[in-house]
């Protein structure tokens, strides 16, 4: 009777992974990934987060905010609490919807609105590494420290809180869309959400560190050179586990949804760099894609969720703008990054510059050169691995429009982010999301 039960509990175990994983689909062929250790801990945890949605109850749908939106954005499947996320259809439909026609601003000729972004919600905000922190206590002094680096106690800039201030503002914006006196839209949750969405981004950057080697991160050592690869891995896990545990202590399912959803598309784009094909290399529409998973994504489904929180349905225009604007700024936002890593120094961007060719990667830059100048397209299939690839790589890009052509990239999603807000109500916080898509073109670090 004992072994009968131990295999039943076995083969249910073994049920739920086959589930978590299953919901992950994408184009990455899966031999060999798990000879990758560091993004073991990732997956698992991904798997637990799907196995959350599993145990998670349907909320029934609130009625909220103006007239529902066509089916843009994919939903659940039929009657399925485990969704089956296909980004690449995702960004499909992301593109496919146009907000052209509420355009009420111009990224190219108006001047950005009179108004600071971050003092809107400086009173809010300014809390935000205490409460972090507050929520990162461990019995071990070594994975305390770890996962708390980029919050106020080790040497690291605390970065821009970008991600915060999208999601508080976001939340203000699509507040004052809200025509109807809806639940879920105090503030304690808002703050909440945007901690939980910085967390997740601190633990992707402590992961993608140890991935690649880096040796520094917001002008300090990385975690993993001051600790150790381990410490760097498990304070990354650990981040993640107490942010799924806020999350769930905002007591809104879908919002746990659409979160965890973030979190399987950040796995994606590292399997989508770790893995990619010599043809995928030479892909904008790849670099785009993974570009979605690694930086957008997160962007968008924590502005979704603001939205959420702000009492709007999930298939509503308000919703589907807030997420549509969390995915073209997030473009933008990776675009011009990719962009700093030719243009800016490493003293302003606190890491090395080329940074990007040298761990083998293409970005827009190159691609765009390589349309000009076809021996590119050798050196970018090889990942740059030869000796003088990346400095003769670097050359071309310079030679060619390729610098000019990424700036326009990120100029297109900018404006793309500027027309979804436009169609929201005016308000002060609208104002603030525009003016953070010039701030966004114009940065430096």
């Amino acid at each position: 009777e004992g072994s009968v039960t131990k295999e039943m509990r076995a083969s249910k175990l073994e049920g739920t992974a086959r589930v978590g994983l299953r919901a992950t689909r994408t184009s990455i062929h899966w031999q060999g990934v798990f000879r990758q250790p560091m993004l073991l801990p990732l997956l698992c945890l991904l798997g637990c987060v799907n196995a959350l949605r599993l145990a998670t109850p349907l909320p029934e749908s609130r009625q909220c905010g103006r007239a529902r939106a066509p089916r843009a954005i994919a939903t659940l499947e039929s009657t399925d609490v485990v969704e089956v996320t296909r980004t690449e259809e995702t960004v499909e439909q992301l593109n496919s919807l146009s907000l052209q026609t509420h355009r009420c601003h111009s990224i190219s000729s108006d001047a950005p609105p009179q108004v600071d972004p971050f003092a809107l919600v400086h009173e809010q905000l300014t809390p935000l590494s205490s409460v972090v922190r507050s929520q990162l206590d461990a019995e071990s002094h070594t994975l305390e420290h770890a996962s708390q680096h980029f919050f106020g106690v080790g040497a690291a800039r605390e970065g821009k809180r970008v991600r915060p201030v999208l999601v508080l503002l976001m939340a203000q914006a699509t507040q004052a869309a809200n025509t109807q006196d809806a639940q879920g839209g105090d503030m304690e949750r808002r703050v909440q959400l945007a901690s939980i969405t910085e967390m997740i981004h601190t633990a992707s950057l402590i992961h993608d560190d140890v991935l690649d080697a880096a040796d520094t991160r917001r002008g300090d050592s990385a975690v993993h050179k001051l600790f150790s690869n381990k410490a760097a891995v498990l304070s990354g896990d650990f981040l993640l586990a107490r942010a799924s545990v806020a999350l769930a202590k905002l007591g809104h399912a879908q919002v746990t949804r659409e979160m965890a959803k973030a979190l399987e598309a950040l796995v994606q784009g590292e399997l989508m760099q770790l893995k990619s094909s010599p043809e995928q290399r030479l892909s904008m529409q790849y670099y785009l894609t993974k570009s979605y998973c690694k930086t957008a994504s997160l962007m968008a489904y924590s502005c979704k969720s603001s939205a959420l929180l702000s009492g709007h349905a999930l298939d509503s225009e308000v919703t589907v703008a807030a997420e549509k604007f969390g995915y073209h700024f997030g473009i933008a936002f990776q675009v011009i990054d990719d962009l700093l890593d030719f243009t800016g120094t490493s003293e302003t961007l606190g890491k090395p510059g080329l940074q990007d060719m040298q761990l083998g990667l293409s970005t827009a830059p190159v691609l765009y050169a390589a349309e000009s100048h076809p021996p590119l397209k050798a050196l970018i299939q090889r990942k740059f691995g030869e000796r003088g690839d990346v400095q003769s790589a670097c050359e071309m890009v310079l030679r060619s429009d390729g610098l000019q052509r990424t700036k326009l990239l990120a100029s297109f999603h900018a404006q793309a982010a500027v027309d979804a807000c436009c169609s929201m109500p005016e308000s002060a916080s609208r104002d603030g999301l525009v003016n953070l898509c010039h701030k966004v073109l114009s940065r430096s670090s």
